[in-house]
């Protein structure tokens, strides 16, 4: 996530610098910073971005689970943490889910893959 991304999800989520602060733990200057490109998103704080911009975008409850939009196999589904845990909205939230056949070793690897998925691309 770059500066210019963050800023357009905080204003997508309409919070202040301030309560977009409190919202993801950190100090007002982080959020300014993150702004302006000072520093360094880390995945932490964009995965909790993305996380409150789900929960404002509308009711959850009317999007397909990633398994049905992706017609997971049986036996990949009964394998993903997003089936175990039934938050198929919420996938690429959850590490260790396979997607494409595959778990991704780390966030970045598993963001780049999920952010041209049709399961998170609706908020974006």
């Amino acid at each position: 996530m770059d500066s210019k991304e963050f800023k357009k999800l905080r204003k997508k989520i309409d919070k202040t610098q301030k309560q977009m602060a409190q919202l993801l733990g950190v100090s007002v200057k982080a959020v300014h910073s993150y702004e302006q490109g000072w520093r360094n998103i880390s995945p932490h704080v964009e995965r909790q971005m993305f996380f409150l911009l789900s929960r404002v975008k509308g009711n959850q409850k009317d999007r397909m689970p990633c398994w049905v939009i992706k017609k997971c196999p049986p036996e990949t589904k009964e394998q993903c943490p997003a089936w175990e845990f039934q938050a198929g909205d919420l996938c690429w939230f959850i590490g260790g889910t396979i997607c494409k056949g595959t778990v991704h070793k780390n966030w970045e690897k598993k963001m780049k893959l999920c952010r041209s998925c049709e399961v998170l691309k609706p908020l974006l």
